[in-house]
């Protein structure tokens, strides 16, 4: 049986400060070397303890565009739709240390941060987090809505 489609959201059932979307996400070392593949990307910061080390980085880190992608993609869901997705910017605040056992568990609150009732857009302020710590700053996504 299939689940039923996603219904898109509509501007008048949404208050600015509404959770939209909560997720949390497990990143592993087998993570960044798949997502390596598929996007090209082998700096060895994200795979090697040792070059991470040398350029004064707390360990192998997390690729900023894996980590803007998760972030994402609770959005899009909610959204029922990924070309409604019409402008997302963050700034990158903190590294994703992805430990070689334990891995990193990132955290990402979707929050409605602004409407515009006439145009049928909704801003969605994101907060991602990873060890209790905010790692991407001002990430924002304007959504088109039904």
């Amino acid at each position: 049986m299939s689940a039923a489609p996603q219904q898109t959201p509509v501007p008048a059932q949404l208050t600015v400060g509404d959770v939209v979307a909560e997720r949390s996400i497990a990143l592993t070392r087998d993570t960044l070397v798949r997502y390596a593949g598929a996007s090209g990307d082998f700096n060895p910061i994200h795979y090697r303890d040792d070059i991470a080390a040398s350029v004064d980085l707390p360990g192998v880190i997390a690729h900023g565009m894996l980590t803007m992608g998760v972030a994402v993609q609770p959005v899009v869901d909610w959204a029922g739709d990924p070309s409604r997705v019409t402008d997302y910017q963050v700034k990158f605040t903190r590294p994703i240390v992805v430990d070689p056992q334990a891995g990193a568990d990132v955290t990402i609150v979707a929050k409605v941060g602004a409407l515009d009732v006439d145009a049928a857009t909704a801003r969605i302020d994101l907060t991602v987090s990873f060890d209790s710590a905010t790692v991407l700053g001002k990430a924002q996504v304007v959504v088109t809505l039904a």
